[in-house]
């Protein structure tokens, strides 16, 4: 269990609904966030943490996804003919970024399912999964510490972040015994590494364990293989990871157990329309050729919704 981690797998075979009529022809993790598609940011996630193989879980109509991480000669041919240098450089960035397969999920029957269905290319090692949906401003540094724990531990590892108890029966949600930090001697770790004992997939707000979600970030021992093919459909007919998580959190003597790393950082979920408005604009604010304009604007604009 302490070899390098090197694979990370990408669900993206969700129909995003919620986005329709946008769509309706355009996967959702294709739609721009500023400069690139949503995808493109999570992949650079992968990459920073130095996750180069990538395993893509896709479904019908998602060839946009190949298309965008390949090569278009004739667009790069253009585009050095013209000397643009620098738009071709950020063309030719997608393409580079890391070894990037696709595998189709088939039957669409949950996170749990389309993570299991990357057990032939993940093999006996352990692995990244991140969600399409959630980008975070961090950049690859949560991944990074979660690699980290794990190589530490021998541990499965989830990123966690504080909710709203309005929201928590959006989540899956952990105990945690308060007194328990893996935080000593475990480098990445700190205060905000904790022993999870157990998950709980939307609970109402009366029987959440904690105001701690699991949010789109996971590293995983590659036991959760055998379990997830023996985990049964929850809700919706699904296979659900959280209740693969839950076997994992239970036996950490034989598989490892699960410990939760805080992520205290800006987290985007691009498959909420209202946070994907804001992951546009923050970002943008943070870009340094459209920040000094934008922000401006921004504020004046503000000042006179207030008026």
């Amino acid at each position: 269990m302490s070899s390098r981690i090197t694979k990370a797998v990408i669900p993206a075979a969700g129909l995003g609904t919620r986005f329709l009529p946008a769509t309706k022809a355009i996967p959702k993790e294709m739609l721009p966030v500023v400069d690139r598609p949503a995808i493109q940011y999570v992949v650079e996630e992968a990459v920073d943490a130095g996750l180069t193989d990538v395993l893509m879980i896709t479904g019908r109509n998602k060839t946009t996804l190949e298309n965008h991480f390949d090569r278009v000669a004739e667009i790069e041919a253009l585009l050095e003919a013209r000397g643009e240098t620098e738009k071709l450089a950020r063309v030719r960035a997608a393409t580079n970024l890391a070894d990037v397969h696709y595998l189709r999920q088939g039957d669409p029957l949950g996170l749990g399912h389309a993570v299991l269905r990357a057990r032939q290319h993940v093999g006996d090692e352990a692995f990244a999964v991140l969600l399409g949906d959630d980008i975070m401003a961090g950049g690859g540094s949560l991944l990074s510490r979660m690699v980290q724990v794990h190589e530490a531990t021998g541990a499965s590892v989830v990123a966690l972040q504080e909710v709203d108890p309005a929201m928590i029966s959006s989540y899956g949600v952990v105990a945690y015994d308060a007194a328990s930090s893996v935080a000593e001697g475990v480098p990445g770790a700190g205060p905000d590494t904790i022993q999870i004992a157990g998950l709980v997939e939307k609970p109402s707000l009366e029987d959440a364990p904690s105001n701690f979600a699991v949010i789109g970030r996971y590293l995983l021992r590659p036991e959760v293989f055998a379990v997830l093919e023996q985990t049964k459909p929850g809700a919706g007919g699904e296979i659900q990871l959280t209740d693969a998580l839950q076997v994992l959190a239970a036996n950490r003597e034989e598989l490892g157990g699960v410990v939760g790393v805080i992520y205290r950082e800006r987290r985007f979920d691009t498959g909420n329309k209202l946070d994907y408005i804001k992951a546009i604009v923050e970002l943008a604010i943070d870009d340094p050729k459209l920040g000094p304009a934008l922000s401006p604007w921004l504020q004046q604009f503000a000042k006179s919704l207030a008026e």
